[in-house]
């Protein structure tokens, strides 16, 4: 039996764009009204999970008070940790270190960010909570409130696109993109 995961990206944050990885910013009022305005006329889910970072979790809580959902919170959601690179945006980085931004950027499976998470092992972490989520909640409709690195490591491999293609793949604040996994963890694309 399948389930179907509403990936949602949280909005917009205080800090500003760049690389936000695991830092712990709160969302700005566009990024509360990015995350409402995805949600509208959506669903119906039957649980609500989130990473536990502010930034989703506090919109998660809101949400599933507001629908009277269940909602928990999975730490293997929570964005790749960029290591040295945290809270820099790209083009500061393309001044300090041009070529190893340009490393990560070609593939980031082969590159890791200084003290950074290797994708291949934040990869490992996404999928065994995409795994957890289809073996507890197969059948259901699950929004999974998460990050724009999550959601293009899932997208990329439902869209059967080379692993080095991973950040290519565009998730906008508030992005909200529908995936049927399957029991043997095959992800599929939805329309929502």
């Amino acid at each position: 039996m399948t389930v179907q995961l509403d990936l949602l990206r949280h909005g917009e944050t205080e800090l500003g764009g760049g690389l936000r990885g695991s830092l712990d910013d709160a969302l700005t009022t566009l990024g509360w009204t990015q995350m409402r305005d995805a949600v509208t006329g959506q669903g119906p889910w039957d649980r609500i999970v989130s990473s536990p970072l502010q930034r989703c979790a506090l919109f998660a809580r809101e949400l599933s008070e507001r629908l009277d959902l269940p909602v928990s919170f999975d730490k293997d959601l929570q964005e790749l940790h960029f290591g040295a690179w945290e809270g820099q945006s790209a083009a500061a980085l393309m001044e300090a270190d041009e070529q190893a931004l340009g490393l990560f950027w070609a593939d980031p499976y082969a590159f890791t960010p200084p003290d950074g998470e290797p994708v291949l092992e934040f990869s490992a972490r996404v999928l065994s909570a995409v795994s957890r989520l289809q073996r507890d909640f197969a059948g259901q409709r699950v929004l999974v409130v998460c990050h724009g690195g999550v959601m293009k490591l899932l997208l990329a491999q439902a869209r059967g696109m080379p692993r080095e293609q991973l950040l290519q793949v565009p998730v906008i604040h508030g992005a909200l993109f529908g995936l049927q996994v399957g029991p043997d963890g095959e992800l599929a694309e939805v329309d929502q």
